[in-house]
């Protein structure tokens, strides 16, 4: 079994390495970005599952459900913990 609470901190560190920090001191990264990069495609397997999971667990926040590689490319993921 994968331990999610290990990938979510993990999701965190690369949001933290590949977004920019706004305003308010939020750190947030477009979707695009996260998968894209070649160091986050290596380290999830389900970086969707891993998103849901994190905006579960009120660690992150986006628009919508489900993103898709593509469509939603432009949506800000922003973490809501420093």
């Amino acid at each position: 079994t994968m331990n999610v609470e290990h990938e979510i901190s993990l999701l965190v560190e690369e949001i933290r390495r590949l977004g920019t920090r706004n305003a308010d001191g939020q750190v947030s990264v477009k979707f695009g970005v996260l998968f894209a990069d070649e160091k986050c495609a290596n380290l999830f397997e389900a970086l969707v599952g891993t998103l849901k999971a994190a905006k579960r667990r009120k660690i992150v926040t986006y628009q919508g459900e489900l993103l898709l590689q593509g469509v939603h490319d432009n949506v800000d993921i922003m973490l809501l913990q420093n």
